[in-house]
């Protein structure tokens, strides 16, 4: 990826939180983390990872509110920052996020395992 791809995911990165956390009304949409923001080379595309608080039911509401709320996002975006074209956007979720609270539980368990071990000695 270009040192340019790079500096304009930084920068959607931030106008994206700002403009996901007060300028879309949409009830699906629930509480949203712009985690990154990969762009292509060619600036054309942008995939956006987040994540949701709430269950699984509540991440699908929100991808689909964000989905509807696209243009109007990708309007916004053209706005705040100075491109030829706006990169298309996708949304995905940053399942590097569950997977790393994932091992946090396992590793916390493991060691509440062996701290009552110890105490039964």
């Amino acid at each position: 990826m270009s040192l340019r791809a790079n500096k304009v995911g930084e920068q959607m990165k931030k106008e994206l939180g700002e403009i996901i956390g007060r300028k879309i009304k949409d009830p699906r949409v629930g509480f949203v983390t712009v985690t990154d923001v990969q762009v292509t080379g060619d600036l054309q595309q942008a995939t956006v990872y987040i994540s949701v608080l709430g269950g699984d039911e509540q991440r699908e509401n929100t991808l689909k509110g964000l989905a509807k709320a696209k243009g109007f996002i990708r309007s916004e975006i053209g706005q705040r920052i100075r491109l030829r074209k706006t990169p298309e956007i996708f949304f995905e979720f940053d399942e590097s996020i569950d997977y790393g609270n994932r091992i946090d539980t396992l590793l916390h368990q493991i060691h509440d395992e062996e701290r009552s071990k110890e105490n039964e000695d």
